[in-house]
């Protein structure tokens, strides 16, 4: 005879049946709140006031010798597994990730271990070709130890106004822009304090002169800058290439530049200067906070996008010195001015980092990444805008608005551009690129590139725009200019980088070559700036 089936109830564990008054009551508490609390966001909050940074170096490598001690010549080896290096390469190609991978590195004599090394850069590295790229090259070929060649093979020199002209390759690992993390792979870990090291894209015939005088200037100038040397780099079996390492902002940036009471913020090349509410998380994609994470938070730059969105052109002009150093950020923006830089603040690769001073509860805009620095119209105004060019220099001149661009390129373009424009900027171009109309020649000030540019910053346009700020700005201009160029330190700069990049093994022809282009550039915002009337007051 079958046996009898067992009740439903019977089913149900013991232990729960005797205690189902308990759960019944949870899942009832937990049915309200998906009904009343359903569709809210949990967001992170930093209530603490502390000024205490959590994050702290246990490990400091001191090396043999200053790795920006420019009086001496430096060496950077790095060993990795070729397979690593190939899905890396793999990874990039597909979809745009710049993936670490570990390595071994000998800097200077000294042995360490276990890095992380990853590309490093935007429209630097179009040319290795993207899915995500807007005019990447050709797709990586598989084959051979470091994969195919790269669209447009190997090259090297220089475009105008000395900006770097390599063409990279994935077979040229050693021209490739790479960022090192000392403590990717060893947590705590640093190299005499630092903890990333910035290597630029360049070869032995073509290196960024450019950004070593932009950085050179705004040392001299006593605002925040990297610091910077040359140095060789060995990258497995391949043959060493001379490259320019620049100090990398960070923690320790911070603490060696601006000092320690405060918060360093970086902005995003992803993200945009929008209110878009109080909920932190909303802006993961526009700031990195890279420091004091755990006691303070990104509440004060949401307070700044707001206000800078919402207050009158009265109130901006009354109360920017209530939330900006006033003549700090002044001096900013001439100095961009000044060394024609489009892609600062206001360009499309948002290169800036933002400070906040916990004492003064004021911020500064420190900046960074000056190779598209000496890139634009020489004869460019105080009251312009800056955009990318010909003339003052640059070899191919001055784009017109207007014009047709040519097939397969843009109209105009600076010879040694790289063939995708920085990140976040239209294939059309924009105001002051080449096959665009040209903006800031009537005399009003223009906080950054238009025509559908996706670049432009609230707080640099409207700063520039109203008349409350003429005199700070000019005579902020005025002063930067004697220093940059009326003293002729500039040119001084120039001489001595090219002489420190020679003795590094750069290529000396390639490097003449270069700083021929950038001196002219040099030498003719001199001239031109001379007659202006914010120069001659």
């Amino acid at each position: 005879m079958a046996a009898a089936p067992t009740r439903l109830v019977h089913r149900i564990p013991v232990r729960l049946r005797h205690h189902w008054k308990p759960a019944a009551l949870l899942c009832v508490g937990l049915a309200v709140l998906l009904v009343f609390f359903g569709d809210a966001r949990i967001s992170p909050w930093v209530t603490s006031a502390s000024a205490e940074d959590s994050d702290t170096i246990t490990e400091n490598i001191q090396g043999t010798v200053d790795l920006y001690d420019s009086t001496t010549s430096h060496s950077i080896q790095l060993e990795y597994d070729e397979d690593d290096f190939d899905e890396m390469a793999d990874s990039y190609v597909e979809d745009g990730s710049k993936e670490y991978i570990e390595a071994d590195l000998t800097i200077d004599g000294t042995f360490v271990n276990s890095v992380g090394i990853r590309l490093k850069g935007n429209s630097t590295l179009r040319t290795l070709g993207s899915a995500s790229g807007q005019q990447g090259g050709a797709n990586r070929q598989q084959g051979g130890a470091n994969g195919g060649a790269a669209a447009g093979g190997a090259g090297g020199g220089m475009g105008g106004g000395g900006m770097t002209s390599v063409q990279l390759s994935w077979e040229k690992p050693e021209e490739l822009p790479w960022l090192i993390k000392i403590d990717e792979y060893v947590e705590g870990r640093a190299y005499q304090g630092e903890r990333q090291i910035a290597v630029r894209p360049g070869s032995n015939a073509g290196l960024p002169l450019n950004e070593a005088v932009s950085l050179a200037l705004v040392d001299e100038s006593d605002q925040a800058a990297q610091r910077y040397s040359f140095s060789t780099v060995k990258t497995n079996n391949r043959p060493a290439a001379t490259r320019l390492i620049v100090e990398n902002p960070s923690k320790e940036y911070a603490e060696n530049t601006v000092g320690t009471d405060g918060v360093l913020y970086k902005s995003l090349s992803t993200g945009s200067f929008t209110y878009q509410g109080d909920d932190p998380t909303e802006y993961e994609t526009d700031f990195k906070q890279l420091t004091k994470e755990g006691s303070q938070d990104i509440q004060p730059v949401i307070d700044l996008i707001k206000w800078a969105e919402e207050a009158t052109d009265k109130e901006f002009a009354d109360e920017l010195d209530e939330h900006v150093d006033v003549k700090s950020f002044a001096r900013y923006v001439a100095t961009q001015n000044l060394l024609l830089n489009f892609d600062d603040m206001s360009g499309p690769g948002k290169n800036y980092y933002l400070w906040y001073d916990l004492d003064t509860e004021k911020f500064s805009v420190l900046g960074w990444d000056y190779n598209l620095t000496f890139s634009g119209d020489a004869a460019t105004g105080p009251d312009d805008a800056i955009g990318m060019g010909g003339g003052g220099g640059m070899r191919g001149g001055a784009a017109q608005g207007g014009d047709a661009a040519e097939p397969g390129g843009t109209q105009g373009a600076p010879e040694g551009m790289p063939s995708g424009m920085p990140s976040g900027m239209p294939q059309g171009g924009g105001a002051g690129m080449p096959g665009a109309q040209q903006g800031g020649q009537d005399g009003a000030r223009q906080g950054g590139a238009g025509g559908g540019m996706s670049s432009g910053h609230k707080l640099k346009e409207r700063f520039l725009e109203l008349d409350a700020f003429d005199d700070v700005y000019h005579e902020a201009y005025q002063d930067l200019y004697e220093e940059f160029f009326g003293s002729g330190f500039a040119l001084d700069a120039l001489d001595g980088i090219v002489a420190k990049a020679k003795d590094a093994g750069a290529d000396a022809t390639g490097l003449d070559e270069a700083a021929k282009s950038l001196r002219t550039t040099i030498t003719s915002r001199t001239e031109s700036l001379a007659k202006d009337e914010v120069i001659t007051g």
